[in-house]
Order: structure tokens, then sequence, then C-alpha cells
């Protein structure tokens, strides 16, 4: 695809997080888009043809944008500490980020169940969250700080579990001052959970 072609793409893309962000998944329509894009309505459907079509990419497009940007700022740490701390700092990003996140993924899930497609891409957004744990834990032990008792992928996917769980519980708490608190709760928890002890 050309430059130009791809930039048009990604710019309704863009659009349809934003539109499915302020009125939820049921409601938007490929008017909605096209308006939030600053395109005709022709434009979208030369791109996509259905909305299914551009919310299918759209979830696949965010939850690997994610997963990436989790990916870097572990790799970017060389003690299991360091990468568990850098990891929260990733995925608690911002208040702002995070309730945008949320709203549109919440949104998703709620369709999965009767979208094959939804539950293929939302599994494979979790396994590679779960790779991210397993490469916490596993240095964790190598280095003991975590113990060694614990089983790797188990505590992986709990640790996903406190982190999807405390973020969805600040956002339906609407109170943008405790996303430090969550963050922090969330730290801890995991720390306790693989049973952390001070090198």
């Amino acid at each position: 695809m050309k430059k130009k072609e791809e930039e048009r793409k990604t710019q309704i893309m863009k659009a349809a997080y934003n539109v499915v962000s302020e009125l939820g998944y049921d409601n938007v329509t490929l008017q909605n888009i096209a308006d939030n894009a600053g395109v005709s309505k022709g434009v979208v459907h030369y791109y996509f043809n259905s909305k299914q079509n551009i919310l299918l990419e759209l979830l696949d497009s965010i939850t690997n944008q994610i997963y990436k940007y989790e990916l870097e700022a572990i790799a970017q740490q060389q003690t299991a500490i360091t990468k568990l701390k850098a990891y929260l700092e990733a995925v608690f990003v911002s208040p702002q980020k995070n309730r945008k996140f949320y709203s549109v993924y919440l949104d998703f899930l709620a369709q999965a169940n009767g979208n094959a497609d939804y539950k293929r891409i939302n599994m494979n957004f979790y396994e590679n969250c779960w790779g991210i744990g397993e490469e916490i834990i596993e240095l964790g032990k190598k280095e003991g700080v975590f113990s060694k008792e614990i089983d790797t992928l188990t505590n992986a996917k709990m640790m996903r579990a406190l982190i999807d769980g405390s973020l969805i519980q600040w956002l339906t708490s609407n109170e943008e001052e405790l996303h430090q608190f969550y963050k922090e709760s969330c730290i801890n928890s995991i720390l306790n959970l693989l049973q952390y002890t001070k090198e």
C-alpha cells in the first residue's frame, strides 16, 4: 500500500477509536467515523467494506500497539523488579489514555462471546501479556527475588488479572485521582503474589 493510502487508513482507524470511546460500540456508524476523520463516507468504504471490518482491525491494532509498548518498556531494564515496575508504568500510562483504552476494550469484550475473530484477537493479546509476565517471573526466580516454588504461567496470568482488575475498578470508580493509588496497590499485590523477597 502506498504511503498516502497507509496514512489515510491510519487516520480512519484513529477516528474509529475516538468515536467508539465517545459513543460506544453499538452506536457507532460509518458516517460517525467519516465525520471524525474529516473524510466522506465513500472514502471510509474504499478502505473498509463494513463497520465490522474497521472495528476488527481496530481491536487488532490497539492491542498490538499496547503489547509492543509494554514489551519495549521492559526491554530497557535489566532486573526483574525494574522490569516489573517499567511494565506497570507502561500499563498505567495515564488516566486519560487508560480511560479511553478500557472504555473501548470493554465494549469489544462485550461483543466477544458471539464473535470468533474478537475472541481470537483477545486471546492473542492475553498470550502476549502472559509472555511478558513469564519473562519477568523467570528472571526473578533466577535472581532469587521471587519464590522458586510458584508456577510461572499461572502467576503470569494472575499478574495480568490484577492489572486489568485494578484498572477496571479504577475506571468504574470514576475518580481520576485514584489512578496512582491503583497503580501502587497493583504493584504491591503482584509482589505479594510472587512472594517477593528483597535481595
